[in-house]
């Protein structure tokens, strides 16, 4: 009798040994599911808006994101002036264009 209260005795005195590594695992697994669910996608948007952006040239047709659509008539640095109706310039900043437009379109509207 005195073997079995020594044995479990024992057992109750002993620490999970794979606990700390399965919590690890499982953290950096998460890690990992998030950088390719929200991080990645997040920069490649942001990259191809940046690249349309310093692509901009006089005489494109763009949608602001405001939802104005005009001719870039003019660029100064960061801002850009654009014509969104007959002597009706407006001036914005070059990361407020939400996209381009095919050549004609305002012309279509």
């Amino acid at each position: 009798m005195d073997f079995i209260s020594q044995a479990h005795a024992q057992a109750a005195g002993q620490a999970p040994s794979d606990g700390g590594i399965i919590q690890l695992v499982m953290l950096v697994g998460l890690f990992v599911m998030f950088y390719f669910i929200a991080i990645r996608p997040q920069r490649k948007r942001q990259k191809e808006h940046t690249e349309m952006v310093n692509a901009l040239g006089k005489g494109d047709e763009v949608v602001t994101t405001s939802g104005i659509l005009g001719k870039i008539v003019k660029i100064e640095g960061d801002y850009l002036l654009l014509n969104v109706s007959d002597n009706v310039d407006l001036k914005f900043q070059r990361h407020s264009i939400h996209a381009v437009l095919p050549k004609g379109t305002l012309k279509s509207i």
